[in-house]
This record gives structure tokens, C-alpha cells and sequence, in this order.
């Protein structure tokens, strides 16, 4: 049960909006401004645990149009209000929108991140390795929030913060990082019984489809993106956010109008070219009547063609180019992805990777590569990927990788 009886507080929980997303820009704003009004309506308070942004450093018209998206939805008429935090950022606002930066955002310790710099202009406060408190009508709810950190990093920042709930509050506890029971990859990633106990809920982002869990004996909820970034199989689930009653312990997920994506699979075993092209054809036909909208449709094809014929006998750029009026559409072709290693096969014959960024899986194999190295440099190793590709400015980053890299220079 929860520190106290009778929470009347609704919570939203929106996340991975990935604004200034290049492939989709348009839908991440239009879908993030959907989810945040529907949720500001259906809820007493946001919180957004991380990847608002899609890049470290976004562009200027991108930073401006979350500007507009966070000064809209500020000047609603908010009953509950922030009324207490305990953070690393100080809180310029009231408005119980409650956020931490993600994967995304993170940048070079000491460095401003994007999510930050909303907090600072009042936007939203930025709850990283702190707390802030929602109240409404006498009754209080505790956000905890730990901003993405590296994996190696976490559990030092929880022992190092030491998390605990308040008494006669409900408590969230929200963080953004990968966690090894759903991505079972690296034994750096933290384990549910590794979260800190007695909070009440515990809430996170980065992966992008939903997930309902436990942790604790406690609800463990991802709301998934508001966008399709990754097109993985995961991804075809209809995007939106939840709402949590803290009163009750229920919740709903509330559906957002966004972008279909359909995964199509033709088998090619045995079928000589115009045969797999026809059938190509047939699978994607009945992908885009299924709805009104441009659909993301990607076709997955397996199995071994007829003797003597190769896929590349196939015009796929023909037929994608058939339906550029009615869907996006990408055709994956069997050995367009190189295995690294024995352990990746095993990785994807169990699916570990399917939610999984190409930067985050990249990021896990240059920190396996240096602990295989007897890599010892005092800063960490996701801290140095994170040094090495800062877009700043680049003859400060290399300095500072170098000073790093050869302290005695």
C-alpha cells in the first residue's frame, strides 16, 4: 500500500517525445503536443522520464519550438502545484510538469543539457538526482527522479543519492536508463532488485514501447515513445501515455493518434523473381488499405529463393518507389546486418536487442572493448564514448579526451 490513504493526485506519464527527430519532425512535435494536451486534461500533473529531445544539442528553431510546446501547456489551469524540491537544478515554476533528461540529452558531466535549460526558463522542473513535490488539495505525491547517467555509473549514483520515500506521500521513484531484465546485454545494466525500495511506483523511460512490470512488488511502468524512431517489430503498438491513480494503484493507457507501422513478412523459399515480387506487392497493398494514413511499412523477407534466382533479380526500388504516394516502405533483405561476434548472435536469436538504439548498442560494445582492454582511466567509460562524439565544440572535447587519455602530457 502506499505511505498514505486517500491520494487524490492523478499522474500522467508521457516520455520520448524525440523532438527534432530528423525522419519524423514533424510527427515528434505534432505527437508530443497531442499527448501532452490530452494528458494535461486527464491528469493532475506530468512527469517525463527523459528524451524530450532527440539530440544533445538541438537546433535553435528546434529548442524553440519545445519553447512553445512547454509555454502553452504551462499557462493551462493547473490545480495541483510543485510545492517543494531537493535538486541539482533550482525550480523557476510551480507547474507540476515534472521532468529528467534522457539518454539523449546527456552530455559531458558539468555540461547544460537541453532539459535543463526548459527548467531553467520555467518551463518544467528538472528533477535530476532529487526530488520535487506535487501537491493538491492537503495530499502530496514525491517524484524522485536520477537523470540517464552511464550504465556503469547508476547503481553509484543510487548508492551515492541514496533515494528514499517521504512519509505521507506517495512516492515515484523515475529514472532513464536500460535495465537487464528487459535488455539482457550488459551486466552493467541494473537489475529490478537493484532500484531502490519503498517507493510506490517506479517509472522509466528509453525503451520505446510500453512495458507494465513489477519491481518490489510495485507497479514498474514505461510508457513507451510518442514517435517511431527505432522500427522494430515492438513499435506497432498504438503510441500514448499513461495515467496513474495514486489513490486506487490503477492505471490506464491512454492512445494518441501517430503514424501506423506495420511490419509485413514474406517468406521468399522457393519463389523465383517475379513470383517474390508479386507477393512483395500483395503484402504491402494490404498494409496501407488497413488505414487512411502514409504508413511506415517495413517488409522482413526470409527463407532461400529458388534455385538459380537471387534476390537482387527483384527491382525492390521499384516497387518501394510504386507506393511513395501511400506509404514510407523499407524492405529488409537476409545478410544486409553484419554479426560481430558469437555473443550478438546469441543476443539476437533471444531478441535482448530488439529495443535497443543503434547508439546504445554501439555504446555497449566500445565499453566492452575497453574493460577487455584493462581499460583504467579514471573517468568512465560511457563518459569518455559520450566526450568523444560532443558536438560543441570540438577543440575543447579533444583536449579534454586527451588530458584524460594522457594525464602526464
Amino acid at each position: 500500500m502506499p505511505n498514505v490513504i486517500g491520494v487524490l493526485v492523478k499522474i500522467a506519464i508521457a516520455s520520448d517525445f524525440h523532438l527534432g527527430y530528423e525522419r519524423f519532425r514533424e510527427d515528434a512535435y505534432k505527437q508530443a503536443e497531442v499527448a501532452l494536451d490530452e494528458a494535461s486534461k486527464a491528469a493532475d500533473a506530468i512527469i517525463i522520464p527523459g528524451d524530450v529531445f532527440d539530440m544533445r544539442v538541438p537546433k535553435p528553431d528546434v529548442l524553440a519550438e519545445a519553447i512553445n510546446l512547454f509555454r502553452n501547456l504551462s499557462k493551462k489551469g493547473w490545480k495541483a502545484k510543485v510545492t517543494e524540491v531537493q535538486a541539482a537544478s533550482r525550480a523557476y515554476t510551480s507547474v507540476p510538469i515534472v521532468a529528467i533528461p534522457g539518454t539523449h540529452e546527456r552530455r559531458a558531466q558539468g555540461v547544460e543539457n537541453p532539459v535543463n535549460l526548459l527548467g531553467l526558463a520555467g518551463l518544467l522542473i528538472d528533477v535530476s538526482d532529487g526530488y520535487a513535490v506535487i501537491e493538491k488539495d492537503g495530499e502530496k505525491v514525491m517524484v524522485y527522479g536520477i537523470g540517464g547517467v552511464s550504465e556503469e555509473r547508476f547503481l553509484e549514483t543510487i548508492k551515492k543519492l541514496d533515494p528514499k520515500p517521504k512519509a505521507n506521500h506517495f512516492n515515484i521513484f523515475m529514472f532513464h536508463q536500460s535495465t537487464y531484465e528487459l535488455l539482457p546485454f550488459s551486466e552493467d545494466f541494473v537489475r529490478f532488485d537493484q532500484l531502490p525500495k519503498g517507493f510506490d511506483l517506479y517509472v522509466d523511460g528509453h525503451i520505446h514501447n510500453k512495458v507494465e512490470k513489477k519491481v518490489h512488488g510495485k507497479h514498474f511502468l514505461i510508457p513507451g515513445s510518442t514517435v517511431l524512431t527505432q522500427l522494430k517489430d515492438a513499435e506497432q503498438e498504438e503510441k500514448g501515455f499513461f495515467v496513474f491513480d495514486t489513490a486506487t494503484g490503477a492505471y490506464t493507457f491512454h492512445k494518441i493518434k501517430s503514424r501506423r507501422f506495420v511490419v509485413v513478412k514474406v517468406d521468399m523459399t522457393g519463389k523465383d523473381a517475379e513470383q517474390l515480387a508479386s507477393d512483395t506487392r500483395k503484402a504491402i497493398t494490404a498494409a496501407v488499405q488497413s488505414g487512411a494514413d502514409m504508413p511506415v511499412v517495413r517488409v522482413e523477407l526470409s527463407g532461400t529463393m529458388k534455385k538459380g534466382t537471387r534476390g537482387i533479380d527483384v527491382d525492390f526500388q521499384g516497387i518501394i518507389k510504386e507506393y511513395h504516394d501511400r506509404a514510407i516502405v523499407e524492405i529488409a533483405k537476409p545478410g544486409m546486418e553484419t554479426i560481430e561476434s558469437s555473443t550478438d548472435v546469441d543476443s539476437l536469436r533471444k531478441g535482448s536487442l530488439e529495443n535497443m538504439s543503434v547508439k546504445d548498442y554501439g555504446l555497449g560494445i566500445f565499453v566492452e572493448k575497453l574493460k577487455q582492454s584493462k581499460y583504467g582511466l579514471s573517468i568512465g567509460p560511457s563518459e569518455l564514448f559520450e566526450l568523444l562524439s560532443e558536438d560543441a565544440s570540438k577543440e575543447k572535447v579533444i583536449k579534454k579526451a586527451l588530458e584524460e587519455l594522457f594525464p602526464s602530457l
